[in-house]
C-alpha cells in the first residue's frame, strides 16, 4: 500500500506560478512511475505529466507542454509539478498517482494509487 499526500495548490492570477508537491509513503518509491492528473468541474480526470523511476524520461499532455515541469527526489519520496504561465483553463483539482507499470504510462487505469488532490484555481 502506498499513501500519497499532495500540497502546494492555491489561487493565482493568470500568468502566475505554483509548485505542487506529493509525498509518498513506503520504501520502494524509487521503483514507481509517478504521474500527475487533473480534474476540472464537470470533466473527466486527465493526464498531465509523468516521470519514470530514474527521472530520465518524462512526458506531458500537449496542453501543458512547455509550461509545466515534473520532477522527483527519490531520497525524499517526493514528486513535484512546477506550473508556470498558468491559464484559467488550468483550474482543476490536481492529483498525484503511482504506477507499478514500467514504460509510457499515461492512462488513468495504469495508475494504482492516488492522492486526495490539491485545488489549483487560476483567475483571469
Amino acid at each position: 500500500q502506498v499513501q500519497l499526500v499532495e500540497s502546494g495548490g492555491g489561487q493565482v492570477q493568470a500568468g502566475g506560478s505554483l509548485r505542487l508537491s506529493c509525498v509518498a509513503s513506503g520504501r520502494t518509491f524509487n521503483m514507481y512511475t509517478m504521474g500527475w492528473f487533473r480534474q476540472a468541474p464537470g470533466k473527466e480526470r486527465e493526464f498531465v505529466a509523468r516521470i519514470n523511476r530514474s527521472s530520465v524520461s518524462a512526458a506531458y499532455a500537449d496542453s501543458v507542454k512547455g509550461r509545466f515541469t515534473i520532477s522527483r527526489d527519490n531520497a525524499k519520496n517526493t514528486v513535484y509539478l512546477q506550473l508556470n504561465s498558468l491559464k484559467p483553463e488550468d483550474t482543476a483539482i490536481y492529483y498525484c498517482a503511482v504506477s507499478r507499470t514500467i514504460g509510457v504510462v499515461t492512462a488513468r487505469s495504469q495508475y494504482d494509487y492516488w492522492g486526495q488532490g490539491t485545488q489549483v484555481t487560476v483567475s483571469s
